[in-house]
């Protein structure tokens, strides 16, 4: 898989979402190293003010390989709805892979598909 068809493969959903006229607004941007290894970068912007923000490097050369993410959703104020990263911490965390949750509290999760993480981002609309 290219990098540029992962990255059409993310707008559609992206488009597919924003048909529920819950998002109001995204950006999607590709900095390819190769043509099959990269960083995406994006920001959906929801009715209420609301981001999830995500930054992912791939290697695609093989299978879709996630070499290091992060998935930021903040509410309007700019308060933690959730983050899920593989990012390194000091002191070191027992797991690699993590959620981050608005009362500080870090959790062990792998890395949720793009449809998932949109899903629960969304998952506050629904009464």
């Amino acid at each position: 898989m290219l990098l540029s068809e992962y990255q059409a493969q993310l707008a559609e959903l992206i488009d597919r979402y924003a048909r529920t006229d819950l998002i109001v607004a995204s950006e999607l941007n590709a900095d390819a190293r190769t043509p099959k290894i990269g960083v995406i970068r994006g920001t959906i912007t929801f009715l209420d003010g609301s981001q999830l923000f995500f930054s992912v490097y791939v290697d695609a050369r093989y299978r879709l390989e996630k070499l290091s993410y992060a998935y930021h959703c903040q509410d309007a104020d700019g308060n933690l709805i959730f983050r899920y990263d593989n990012a390194a911490h000091k002191p070191t965390l027992p797991f690699p892979c993590h959620k981050h949750l608005p009362n500080a509290t870090t959790i062990e999760s792998a890395a949720p598909d793009f449809s998932s993480l949109i899903d629960e981002a969304m998952e506050r609309f629904v009464p």
